[in-house]
């Protein structure tokens, strides 16, 4: 016979109406934050697309039009340029032309000079006129070379046969190789010792840490995602798109017709100039 105090929960609370655990809930959370996230994806993939093509269409369309703006304004900045002889207009002139001539083999010129951050030191040096400061030779101690060797042995990738050892030591020869370089005992003795005391033991997290992770991993996730997004709307082929979202062909035509107008409206202008010379 079951008793009243069986068919209770140990809160007191009936079994059919427990409430969930906690770790249910989190799972519960993260079940719907994946699903909206996907969701988000989607759309947002789906808008890039369409920025992207409607990009595409717009260059194909409107590219050798723009190009042909950008000429006329350069023809009418050197024809003015030519009739007043003022050298603020031949700058503006001169200006305009050198922003529609490509500069020919410019990565070929910076290469080896220069990277994302700037010119190298060495590239520096040599413009600047300044004698170029060659490498800094080291020379390891006899303690530093000893050290250097006993780790090498010990800890030499092909002595690993799993990978993910393998991968540990290869990451640790490479700190012991840095410090060789700097001919750094020192740091060869705590490497030394840190080789000595085993890798730390890593701690299984426990279900709630996981899904509290995964919880923050879909939230930085998504601040990513929306960052994107941003982007995509505010730049100026999204904007163009957010325009006309249901027609953007008819978008297209409508700058294509604004832009045909303005092309005749400076070769009437460059024409009537050229004919008071």
């Amino acid at each position: 016979m079951t008793t009243p105090e069986a068919e209770q929960g140990d809160d007191g609370t009936g079994a059919e109406g427990a409430a969930p655990r906690p770790e249910e809930r989190l799972e519960q959370a993260v079940r719907a934050a994946e699903q909206a996230l996907i969701e988000y994806e989607i759309a947002l993939e789906t808008f890039r697309v369409e920025v992207e093509n409607f990009s595409r269409l717009h260059e194909q369309r409107l590219g050798p039009v723009y190009a042909r703006l950008e000429e006329l304004e350069a023809q009418l900045l050197e024809a003015r340029a030519a009739r007043t002889g003022e050298a603020e207009d031949r700058r503006r002139a001169d200006e305009a032309r050198a922003a529609l001539t490509p500069i020919p083999g410019v990565e070929e010129l910076l290469h080896g000079w220069m990277d994302g951050d700037g010119l190298f030191p060495e590239a520096t040096a040599m413009l600047t006129d300044q004698p170029v400061r060659p490498p800094q030779r080291v020379r390891p101690s006899e303690e530093a070379r000893k050290l250097y060797r006993e780790l090498a042995r010990k800890a030499h990738p092909d002595l690993a046969q799993e990978e993910a050892e393998r991968v540990r030591r290869e990451e640790f020869i490479t700190r012991v190789n840095a410090a060789y370089a700097r001919g750094d005992a020192e740091e060869l003795r705590e490497l030394a010792e840190e080789w000595a005391a085993g890798p730390v033991p890593e701690r299984r997290p426990s279900r709630g840490e996981e899904l509290y992770a995964r919880l923050e991993w879909l939230d930085r996730r998504k601040e990513m995602l929306t960052l994107l997004a941003k982007e995509l709307e505010e730049s100026a082929i999204g904007a163009m798109l957010r325009l006309a979202p249901d027609d953007p062909d008819r978008l297209l035509e409508e700058i294509a017709e604004q832009l045909a107008t303005q092309v005749r409206e400076r070769e009437a202008e460059l024409a009537a100039m050229r004919g008071q010379d």
